[in-house]
């Protein structure tokens, strides 16, 4: 059996990036609580999506919510593999970091102002964050097959 290395420096994103998809569903579902209560939405709507619609206020936080299960997964994968690759070099466990932090600044302004200018600017330098990770780990496989 093969023994493999793993930097787990590079869990703490991860974990932060895993935190704030618990802290936008608990926020999910008090607002969708709320919406139900005060009845700007029937619990019908939620067995198929498409009788009536929600509160805009939930439909925000619905799609954020769902956000946090896109391009985060490339994240996670890119980070898994960065820490069998290890050890992680500070350009990639920075970038992991500055992935993290741009998502939560991303999702603060889409569930409070959602300025899509800054949201977009935010997802964007999330997303360069994303490919400067994964190109340090193609790099890294470059140079550990050459």
């Amino acid at each position: 059996m093969t023994n493999v290395e793993f930097d787990v420096q590079i869990l703490w994103p991860i974990i932060l990036v895993v935190a704030l998809t618990i802290v936008s569903g608990a926020w999910l579902l008090r607002l969708r609580i709320r919406a139900l209560k005060a009845r700007d939405v029937r619990v019908a709507f939620y067995t198929s999506y498409r009788e009536g619609e929600e509160p805009e206020q939930v439909a925000v936080a619905t799609r954020h919510f769902s956000n946090l299960y896109e391009t985060p997964i490339l994240f996670y994968l890119g980070c898994l593999i960065a820490g069998l690759l290890g050890p992680v070099s500070l350009l990639t466990l920075s970038a992991a970091w500055g992935f993290a932090g741009l998502r939560i600044a991303q999702s603060l302004v889409h569930l409070t102002s959602n300025n899509v200018r800054w949201r977009a600017n935010a997802f964007w330098a999330s997303c360069l964050m994303l490919f400067t990770l994964w190109g340090t780990n193609i790099t890294t496989l470059i140079g550990m097959s050459g």
